[in-house]
This record gives C-alpha cells, sequence and structure tokens, in this order.
C-alpha cells in the first residue's frame, strides 16, 4: 500500500479537480448558437415521420433529421446528388444499384448499413402485407392491395406498420417488390414493372434511411414518430405538438459539423407576431411573410426578406360528387372564373407567376410547352353554368385559417369572382384537416397545393390525383380514363407515350373532368437577421446544413 505526503496528495487533488473540470468544460464549451425559427404550423399529423407527414409543413422539419439515398440540389439547379448512397446506376428497367457511403453514422451512433436500407423500404417500415402493384398478363397495372391485416413481421418489433403509412408508402413506391442486399457497401432496388421514375423516388420525401435497430427498439409506432433515428444533419431533442419542435446538432452527420448546436422551432400562429418576434430579437428567421408585410421588416436594416417561388403549385379542389358540382361544366366554370393575374398581382405583389397548368419546367422533355391554365373568361363561365342548368344553389366550400399564406384572402377574392359569375359559394372556416376531409353535404371546394419532389408528372399528377392519391383516397374525385393513364405514366419507358399520355390526363383533370384547378406557383417568404448568410430552397425545406448556413463569429 502506498504513503504520500501532505505535498504529494495536494498536486494528486490538484490534478484530479483540474482533469474532472476540463471534463465538464469540455461537455459545455460548445459556443455555438442556438438558431430560433418562428413557424405558423409545425405538423398536420403529429408525428415526425415523412411516411405519415407529408406536408408542406413538415417538409420544412423533417429533411434536417432524416438522409436519403439521393438528394436533390434544392438551393442550386434541382440535380441529383449523391448522399447516403455515393454513387448510383441503373441494372435494367426495373432495377437501380446503390453503393453506400463507408463509416457514416446515425445519429445515435450507429454505423448505417446495407441492412439499414433494406429494412427502410422493408414490409416492417414501410408496406406491412400490402402487395406490389405488377403487370398482369394484358400488360396491365393492377390495383395495389394495402390490406389491415393484424401481423408481427418480428415477434420483438414492432409489427405491420400504421395503415395510414402503409397508405403512403404503396403511392409513393406502388411496385416496388425487394431490396437486395448485395454486399455491405451496396444494395438494388427491384420493382415489380418497369419504372423510368426510380431515382426521383428516392430522392423524395418519405424515402429517408432509418435505423433498423432504433425503429424495431421502440415501444410502439407512436413513441418511434416522436423521436425517430436517421442520418441527417440534426436529431430530436424535443417535441411537443401545436408548441415546438427542438433538434440538437449531429456532429456526426456524414456532411460536415453543423453550424448551429440547437434548431427551435417555434409556433407563432399569427404573422404579425412572428414579425415582431424577429424585430425584438426572440427569433432569427420568421416563416411565411406575405409581401404586404415586407416593408415592415426591410425598414430595419438588420433584417431581410429572402425566398421567392418554390416547386409548389396552389389549387383549388373540387368535390365532384357534391350538388351542382357533379356537372363537370360547373366545375370548369368556377376555373375559368377565377383572374388568376388579378390575384397574383394584388396579394403577391407579382413576385410569382400562373404556370402552365400542374407541371413545371424542370420536368424538360415532358414539359407541355403548350398547356395553360382555363383563362379568364367570366362570359364564358356564365355560358357554361347556363348550359350546365345551374341555378344558384349554394356550393360549400371549406377553408383553413392560412395555413398556406394569403389563403383566406385568396379565398375572399375568389368568392367575390365566383358571385360576379352567378355562383353561390358558401364559405366555412375549419380548424384542421381532418374537418377539411370530413365526409358530407358540405363538402365541395377546398384549397390545397401540389408538390414536385422530383422532375416527372408522376411525383405530381399521379402522386396526388392518382388512384392512390389524396384526392381519390378521400373520395373526391375519380375518373376511369385518368386512372388506366396513370397506370402507362408509371410503368412506360417510351417518352413519346409517357409525353402523349401526360397531355391528355392534363386535359381530363383539368378541363373535361375538372378535379382541381392551378391558382398560381407558389411562393414561401422568410424574414430573418440579415448578419446570417443563408439561402431558401426551392422547395419548402429549410436547410440549416454546413453548406448552407453561416452565422456571424462572435
Amino acid at each position: 500500500m502506498h504513503s504520500f505526503d501532505s505535498k504529494t496528495k495536494f498536486l494528486l487533488a490538484a490534478a484530479l479537480s483540474f482533469a474532472l473540470s476540463q471534463s465538464v468544460f469540455g461537455q459545455q464549451a460548445d459556443h455555438r448558437p442556438v438558431l430560433r425559427v418562428a413557424v405558423q404550423q409545425i405538423l398536420t399529423s403529429g408525428a415526425l415521420d415523412p411516411l405519415r407527414e407529408q406536408s408542406n409543413v413538415g417538409t420544412r422539419i423533417l429533411p434536417m433529421i432524416y438522409a436519403p439515398l439521393i438528394q436533390l440540389d434544392t438551393t442550386g439547379d434541382l440535380s441529383a446528388q449523391p448522399a447516403l448512397a455515393e454513387s448510383w446506376k441503373r441494372i435494367d428497367d426495373r432495377t437501380v444499384e446503390f453503393k453506400l457511403r463507408k463509416g457514416v453514422k446515425f445519429s445515435n451512433g450507429d454505423l448505417v448499413t446495407a441492412e439499414d436500407v433494406a429494412f427502410s423500404f422493408g414490409p416492417e417500415r414501410m408496406f406491412g402485407v400490402s402487395k406490389p402493384r405488377e403487370l398482369n398478363q394484358d400488360s396491365k397495372t393492377i390495383a395495389v392491395d394495402t390490406g389491415k391485416k393484424s401481423i408481427t413481421l418480428d415477434p420483438n418489433g414492432m409489427g405491420t406498420p400504421p395503415p395510414e403509412v402503409v397508405a403512403i408508402a404503396r403511392n409513393l413506391w406502388p411496385s416496388l417488390i425487394s431490396v437486395k442486399v448485395i454486399d455491405a457497401q451496396t444494395v438494388q432496388l427491384i420493382n415489380a414493372v418497369p419504372d423510368v421514375t426510380l431515382e426521383g423516388r428516392v430522392a423524395r420525401l418519405g424515402s429517408e434511411i432509418i435505423s433498423k435497430k432504433a425503429y424495431l427498439a421502440s415501444k410502439d409506432w407512436n413513441a418511434w414518430s416522436q423521436a425517430p433515428i436517421s442520418a441527417g444533419p440534426y436529431k430530436v431533442k424535443d417535441f411537443k405538438l401545436d408548441r415546438h419542435v427542438i433538434l440538437t446538432a449531429n456532429d456526426d452527420y456524414w456532411g460536415g459539423k453543423p453550424p448551429v448546436k440547437e434548431i427551435q422551432y417555434i409556433v407563432v400562429p399569427e404573422v404579425s407576431s412572428r414579425i415582431n418576434g424577429l424585430l425584438s430579437g426572440e427569433y432569427d428567421f420568421a416563416t411565411d411573410i406575405p409581401p404586404d408585410q415586407f416593408k415592415t421588416v426591410e425598414a430595419n436594416p438588420k433584417f431581410e426578406i429572402s425566398g421567392g417561388p418554390i416547386l409548389n403549385h396552389r389549387l383549388v379542389v373540387f368535390d365532384k360528387n357534391t350538388g351542382a358540382l357533379q356537372n363537370p361544366k360547373v366545375r370548369l366554370a368556377m376555373a375559368h372564373a377565377i383572374d388568376r393575374d388579378a390575384i397574383v398581382e394584388t396579394i403577391w405583389a407579382g413576385r410569382t407567376s400562373v404556370p402552365a397548368g400542374l407541371q413545371w419546367e424542370y420536368y424538360g422533355d415532358m414539359f407541355i410547352k403548350d398547356w395553360h391554365v382555363p383563362k379568364y373568361d367570366p362570359v364564358l363561365a356564365k355560358k357554361l353554368l347556363q348550359e350546365a342548368g345551374y341555378k344558384g344553389e349554394p356550393i360549400p366550400m371549406r377553408t383553413l385559417n392560412n395555413y398556406y399564406t394569403n389563403q383566406v384572402q385568396t379565398d375572399q377574392i375568389m368568392l367575390e369572382m365566383w358571385r360576379a359569375v352567378g355562383l353561390n359559394v358558401q364559405m366555412t372556416m375549419k380548424e384542421n384537416w381532418q374537418q377539411i376531409f370530413e365526409q358530407g353535404p358540405t363538402r365541395g371546394v377546398r384549397n390545397w397545393s401540389n408538390s414536385s419532389p422530383f422532375n416527372d408528372p408522376v411525383s405530381s399528377l399521379v402522386n396526388q390525383h392518382g388512384p392512390n392519391g389524396q384526392q381519390q383516397q378521400t373520395k373526391e374525385w375519380t375518373n376511369v380514363e385518368f386512372n388506366k393513364l396513370s397506370d402507362v405514366l408509371e410503368t412506360s419507358v417510351n417518352l413519346a407515350e409517357r409525353k402523349k399520355v401526360f397531355a391528355r390526363m392534363l386535359e381530363i383533370a383539368e378541363y373535361e373532368d375538372p378535379a382541381y384547378t392551378v391558382l398560381h406557383r407558389n411562393a414561401v417568404f422568410y424574414a430573418k437577421r440579415k448578419d446570417i448568410s443563408w439561402k431558401p430552397s426551392q422547395s419548402f425545406m429549410m436547410d440549416f446544413r454546413a453548406t448552407n448556413l453561416k452565422l456571424p463569429q462572435k
């Protein structure tokens, strides 16, 4: 047994004290700032999971938690960029092979493996007992069965995903049949039918890679959805619905250590409160700022407006089962009664535009150049109503209080435009999306928006309005020919055939049997501190990675 004199004991105690203080200091020495973002809403579903939260407000946050195999350069040219996959190649028209980055870690410290990729696209995570859509002997597609049987795919895991997750997953991936693990760094996604959009589907929200271990260890799906584990730049620290989402930096993120230690997304429903909080120093960013508030922000030299048009169109959507809306001429009359240019100029100060229907120029060769939305023609609108035998019957419209920027103002303007041609549209305010979709005689017209998460019409027209899309799943609208053409658009590899089919689908959905009418291209504007270097995305995503966010040095 050793004995120490008093001097030695003093030195040992000092050394121990110094080591302890260094350890504590090391844990508290993160001098990176906290970023505070005032938002009008966090989620619509209450789940921090892209297979449940396919919304504009969710898209703002979820890409900071999750990581996909491929990502789009949304602050640049929209090209497909390597993410968890360092490269990929086509094997055939049904198969894409991915080479994974080595050494990538999830936010819990575990390595990302090929098994995690396979699990992320597998039955326990996505599809349950549902079957992929396949081609029958007549080369026609057969519908997906999203059965709700009770199963346990892993006796120690969570079993089958919720039915709403299965429905979304099969809409995003209607024909994915398997993910084959080739080796530790190589996987193949195999489709049941030919699909030219596989790479695009991989890059869209809902196709992120998650930790198999963390998922199966969760108590249940709801517990997972409150604190999911992926390989994004941040991880969930705290989540309280209708109050905030707090993310903390994932310093092992493969794309670089985040420049802030924490992001706080704080719910502030009123525009004026978001702006006042920004100007007072309570927030660093305020989202969803309408153009009539730009001067208020820019009057203070410390702040600025950032943002602009994004890959999302604002729509008015019809329930063709309700009263006068059963007649397609009434729906088309509503489309022709809207002066879209006036809405863009008065409410949006000319900061966005009226698009060529539900499509985007970044579709490339699939873009229909000579297409246009129904022109503003009140005379034609009145003629169509007369031909339809419309006698002024009430047409119900459900709306939310500015879920979309300028939503109420836009609705009020449209009500006057519709009234001017003889349409009796009755608007009712609702509190949430569940009330918007409730079936009944008061469901008729509603607001919506459609994004284009990859550069093909499948990503929007089929995904949102096709057989497995929201509008048909909520039983608002369906069309037999449109649905058959959806199958062709998703499975054909012939460009000329696909373009012809797409043009016909636009003709059906926008003129012949209107499912919706496009109002304008959506635009998202942020008020922010001018000393923060940050570039807005061409989607709803707010990119706070090290490559897109720089703060002043203190």
